[in-house]
């Protein structure tokens, strides 16, 4: 098992490049089934994730080559065969196999998600695209079964904007017969580079990134070359972690626009920022605000970069008060930070924070973003090392972590037990 040791009190000084989005890979990967010759991905990031779908695409037929940042996806060998267990169990956004295998062969068999488990996310909006598509879906033995004779575009109301739900009824109606209209989509900036994606490859799509998607199938999809947007979250948690150790850090290779809601929540804690076309450059300061945040669906305050959040608000003056409206439960962090000293009550959806210095402890990460959140506190720590376990969930979100913080003169290291 391994953990991750850090010994803290130094600001992070100097530039740090991000790598392409994870949850656009995610999607991306499984959207490159439907083309009918080979689907190249550039900007990937070197994630655990990624490396599960690669083993997902060869054990259905597929041929993948993975090199650094590019992924050879050739998909014209590919197979329907049944996936109730195996390399499906290891990740939540394997639901997305439903969507591209349900458009490729009219039929799936996918092994209930696994993943990050902090909040239960149920899929009844993914299936309710499929049924008015025309599929008919059952759960059977932990597994949902999907099988059409022919799918057919359709008029679809999401009740929740689901960005899982919005993409996975876009990869099923990309080659549906007729039209479709995803009504209260999602318009998270990773749906538009997922249509980007299949429009590149011959779909009709448009409205992506807004609440209103418009789809005409096509009968068939062919390959092509894209890249990846720059990771908002990965870069958002550098920015936050530049500003909780009080450094100078340029965060290269973003789209600033992506990032707004964070920049804005800076700014109002006194954060210096520096915004570019592709890079904003964060400059810490000594004492900071405290403010309010409320995690809402983009464009708002992103639930991905609430639990770093936490960790920063520790540094402010006075109390802040985060809130949660996307997963309510989402504070499984919050018990390992009062461990190393942190002043936080859980209400509801609501974290007080109350700012307070924190101590060196071991701890233990129950999610990805959880596991970012100590990071950055045991950044803050001025004296003794922070050790924290979960590293497997870390990995899931951040490629080249050590790496990056040593380059930004984080003393930083892995060990193994």
């Amino acid at each position: 098992m391994e953990k991750l040791m850090i010994s803290g009190g130094r600001p992070l000084q100097g530039t740090v490049t991000i790598s392409g989005a994870k949850n656009s890979a995610i999607a991306l990967i499984p959207a490159a089934i439907l083309a009918d010759s080979e689907v190249v991905l550039d900007n990937l990031p070197l994630l655990s994730d990624v490396a599960v779908y690669a083993e997902i695409l060869e054990a259905l037929g597929g041929q993948v080559s993975w090199d650094g940042q590019q992924m050879n996806i050739n998909p014209s060998d590919i197979k329907s065969i049944p996936m109730p267990n195996g390399p499906v169990k290891k990740l939540r956004a394997s639901y997305y196999m439903m969507g591209a295998m349900l458009g490729r062969f009219n039929e799936a068999v996918i092994g209930l998600p696994g993943g990050c488990n902090f909040e239960p996310r149920p899929i009844d909006q993914h299936i309710k695209g499929f049924e008015a598509l025309g599929a008919t879906v059952t759960n059977e033995h932990g597994a949902i079964h999907l099988h059409a004779k022919e799918l057919r575009g359709a008029k679809i109301y999401l009740d929740v904007s689901s960005v899982g739900a919005t993409i996975n009824i876009m990869l099923a109606a990309a080659k549906a017969k007729g039209s479709t209209t995803i009504e209260n989509a999602a318009k998270e900036p990773e749906i538009i580079d997922v249509a980007t994606l299949l429009n590149s490859m011959g779909a009709v799509i448009k409205g992506a990134g807004t609440e209103t998607i418009r789809i005409e199938g096509v009968s068939s999809l062919h390959g092509c070359r894209h890249s990846i947007i720059p990771d908002r979250i990965q870069a958002g948690t550098y920015m936050i972690a530049a500003a909780a150790t009080r450094g100078n850090v340029l965060v290269d290779n973003v789209i600033p626009k992506h990032l707004e809601a964070l920049t804005a929540k800076l700014i109002e804690m006194g954060v210096g920022i520096q915004e570019h076309d592709e890079s904003i450059r964060v400059i810490g300061k000594d004492r900071y605000e405290h403010v309010d945040v409320k995690a809402l669906v983009y464009p708002g305050f992103p639930t991905d970069l609430q639990s770093p959040m936490t960790s920063l608000l520790t540094q402010a003056d006075g109390v802040s008060v985060l809130s949660d409206f996307i997963y309510s439960s989402r504070f499984k962090h919050v018990p390992e930070l009062i461990r190393m000293g942190a002043k936080i009550r859980v209400e509801g959806r609501s974290a007080i924070v109350e700012g307070a210095a924190l101590n060196a402890a071991k701890v233990k990460a129950a999610d990805l973003r959880a596991g970012a959140a100590l990071v950055i506190a045991g950044l803050t720590v001025p004296e003794g090392v922070t050790e924290i376990t979960g590293v497997e969930f870390i990995d899931r979100g951040y490629d080249h972590l050590v790496t990056n913080l040593r380059q930004l003169g984080a003393d930083v290291w892995r060990e193994t037990e």
